[in-house]
């Protein structure tokens, strides 16, 4: 595996800590409206029709449509089944950006710059452009590439978003690693073609723990992205500014 010459990352989960900060979020904005809720129950719920959304998409033939647009009809819904339709659209715009406005878990920033001193690196999400820059902006995350769901106009699990995310570095996927916190991203990229690395994230759904470990299998497990740079480290060295390329059929 010395010839990887690039890592691509899913985003929500595996980098940065969605429940806490949505149900923040959430409590920030309409907590002064005098509404009081399970904050967390909220943000799971509300994480609950992603995947429901995204599958009219892959499956049902619907258009292709942005994250922020299909978390904001989402939000309507939530909203809806839990008595708040006068949740004015002033709030409800504001509230939709609350997914712009995550958190990382500890190790990233610092595991990313590690890792990016011998790989290429770029978020593979099915999260849009704009989202994945303003997160990259609030924790420090320096990408080569934004890359994903907006740029392929499909969504994960479809081969073609971690295909075209190869593609984009001139990389054939066996020379691109997949690293994600999420057995299902990883299997669906090891079917692509693509490397995998997992990450355990147990504290992802709060009480109800996260994956500590792959159910599939991968080329590298680590608990942390630093504890990954390490295990990376001890491949044969492979520079950034030279990787080995091939020509990707587009």
């Amino acid at each position: 595996m010395n010839n990887i010459g690039a890592l691509i990352f899913d985003v929500f989960g595996t980098l940065v800590d969605w429940r806490t900060a949505v149900a923040r979020e959430v409590r920030t904005h309409l907590s002064p409206l005098g509404i009081e809720a399970d904050w967390p129950g909220f943000a799971d719920a509300w994480r609950a029709r992603y995947e429901p959304a995204m599958e009219e998409i892959r499956t049902r033939g619907m258009p292709f449509r942005k994250l922020d647009e299909i978390h904001r009809r989402n939000l309507d819904v939530v909203l809806a089944d839990l008595g708040l339709d006068d949740v004015d659209e002033t709030t409800r715009s504001a509230l939709n950006l609350a997914w712009h406005r995550l958190d990382a878990w500890p190790d990233v920033a610092a595991g990313l710059l590690e890792l990016r001193t011998r790989f290429r690196l770029a978020p593979c999400s099915n999260g849009n452009i704009s989202l994945m820059v303003d997160l990259a902006r609030r924790n420090g995350f320096l990408w080569d590439a934004i890359l994903g769901a907006e740029v392929a106009r499909a969504y994960k699990p479809q081969a073609i978003v971690y295909l075209s995310a190869a593609a984009a570095f001139d990389l054939a996927p066996g020379q691109t690693m997949m690293v994600a916190a999420h057995s299902s991203d990883l299997a669906a990229a090891a079917a692509a073609g693509l490397r995998t690395a997992f990450i355990a994230r147990p504290d992802e759904f709060g009480p109800n723990p996260g994956e500590t470990s792959a159910s599939v299998p991968v080329d590298v497990s680590a608990t942390s992205l630093l504890e990954l740079a390490r295990m990376l480290d001890s491949w044969p060295d492979h520079p950034v500014d030279s990787p080995s390329r091939v020509h990707v059929q587009r």
